[in-house]
């Protein structure tokens, strides 16, 4: 039954494993650039698993301890993830012990394959996303200690490779405006944060995303009211 998982999974977490290696590897590296001894991206991309989090992080960790604003950073970066779990209610009903770590180990990724694939008939749905999950994490602990560990041994200059999480979310911000019809809420977006980089200066992002949120709950509730 595993076996037969694994298998149906494996072939659908090969795109993933080439985009998630060479992240992955990036960001191994970047947080060795930073000063980490390899065991922190190690550790990190196992424990925290968040994608472009995990970057974040490496500049929470070197400024002032402030539980606050990490946690609401963290939340506002990965919200996406609250309504990624509503509708995946249904899929993870009766797959037992396996729930937990399902739920930890969702990313953009792995919510995409979980929905769109179906298994077939005589493979265990529960197993099939279970592998889907893990082989990902694998993908991404995998590239993150890697990169950690030739960066150990590799002397190059690391200048400019903290670029790295701006060109993520500059490809992320690219894919989705390709993908959607209506440019509205990222024209809102951009223009949010750049009226809040201007007034808060550094500390623009926490505000930018407050903000973000209040327009489109605003707008959301107006629509309501008018149907």
């Amino acid at each position: 039954m595993k076996r037969k998982a694994f298998l149906a999974a494996f072939p659908h977490t090969l795109p993933i494993a080439v985009g998630f290696l060479f992240l992955g590897m990036s960001y191994g590296f970047y947080m060795r650039s930073a000063g980490f001894p390899f065991l922190f991206p190690m550790l990190t991309s196992m424990f925290i698993f968040a994608g472009s989090m995990e970057f974040v992080t490496v500049n929470l960790l070197l400024s002032p301890f402030n539980p606050l604003s990490v946690f609401l950073l963290t939340l506002m970066v990965n919200a996406r993830h609250v309504f990624y779990g509503i509708s995946l209610l249904d899929k993870y009903k009766n797959v037992g012990w396996k729930k937990p770590y399902l739920i930890f180990g969702m990313c953009d990724e792995s919510f995409t394959i979980n929905c769109a694939v179906e298994p077939p008939q005589d493979v265990d749905r529960g197993w099939f996303m279970f592998f889907i999950t893990l082989l990902n994490q694998f993908y991404w602990v995998t590239g993150a200690t890697l990169g950690a560990l030739l960066g150990s041994f590799l002397r190059f200059d690391t200048t400019g490779i903290d670029f790295v999480m701006t060109a993520l979310f500059v490809v992320m911000f690219i894919n989705q405006w390709r993908q959607s019809e209506k440019h509205g809420p990222a024209l809102v977006g951009l223009g949010v944060s750049f009226a809040c980089l201007l007034v808060f200066k550094s500390n623009f992002i926490l505000p930018a995303m407050a903000l973000i949120v209040l327009w489109f709950a605003f707008t959301a509730a107006r629509k309501e009211k008018n149907v």
